[in-house]
């Protein structure tokens, strides 16, 4: 095994940890982590978006210019996680959620998690086949941009019905879909630019779905309008960050 493989399975292995980043709402119970999960299901929502239109979208737009290509895996990003939840509800759904019946959108966010990561791995790969400078930046990069999105992750899981230990484990087992995606690249010697075509709106596509068709029905529950504004605040935290992050990237 080359120094290549050795650098991008220790970047990727650091990445994975990040999926234990929800611990940090541990010490909280009753009320306030009630409150938090609520704050963290917001702000998931937005950094979904966030990351869907101002990171996805941008960088398979500057290196393909916004193509048929780009647009129909965009779609195609939609439509499958369309179908994908269809199937969740069909062998899912007919029962109320609970911590043994965790609800779909769960799953879903779950599942696009799991994407999202593997698409990680793979851009950390090639960047470091490329350079071992390349890979060290990116791979700081995406540790930036992990920790504050599975904080939201994890809070998804756990309103969704997970109890709060298998939500962390979910959530790394989520992450370590990145070896995956690595270990793809370079076992086929794929360029960073392939990937960008198809592979990031696709993507991208899947976030704009969950997002908008889980989350943020789920936080329509809410009619208060104090809990209204705090979601509403969330969300533009979550936008904020990501674009926060691609300010200073």
């Amino acid at each position: 095994m080359n120094i290549t493989w050795c650098y991008t399975f220790i970047s990727v292995l650091v990445v994975s940890l990040m999926g234990f980043a929800g611990a940090l709402t541990l010490p909280f119970k009753g009320n306030a982590l009630k409150r938090i999960i609520s704050f963290l299901v917001s702000f998931s929502a937005g950094a979904l978006f966030g990351d869907a239109f101002i990171h996805l979208l941008p960088e398979a737009v500057e290196k393909n210019g916004f193509n048929t290509t780009v647009s129909l895996s965009l779609l195609a990003g939609i439509v499958f996680f369309f179908i994908l939840e269809k199937i969740i509800h069909w062998r899912h759904c007919h029962i109320e959620t609970s911590k043994n019946h965790p609800h779909p959108f769960a799953w879903m966010n779950l599942i696009g998690d799991g994407f999202h990561n593997a698409l990680d791995g793979m851009v950390i790969a090639a960047s470091f086949v490329v350079s071992p400078a390349l890979g060290v930046s990116t791979t700081i990069a995406v540790i930036l941009h992990e920790i504050p999105q599975e904080i939201g992750d994890y809070g998804v899981l756990v309103h969704g019905g997970f109890d709060r230990t298998k939500a962390l484990f979910l959530n790394f087992g989520a992450q370590l879909t990145s070896i995956i995606g690595a270990f793809l690249i370079l076992i086929l010697s794929i360029e960073l630019s392939q990937l960008t075509s198809v592979l990031i709106p696709f993507t991208a596509g899947g976030f704009i779905y969950i997002a908008g068709c889980d989350l943020i029905p789920e936080m329509k529950k809410e009619i208060r309008i104090s809990d209204s504004i705090q979601q509403l605040l969330s969300i533009l935290l979550g936008v904020g960050l990501m674009l926060l992050l691609k300010l200073i990237g």
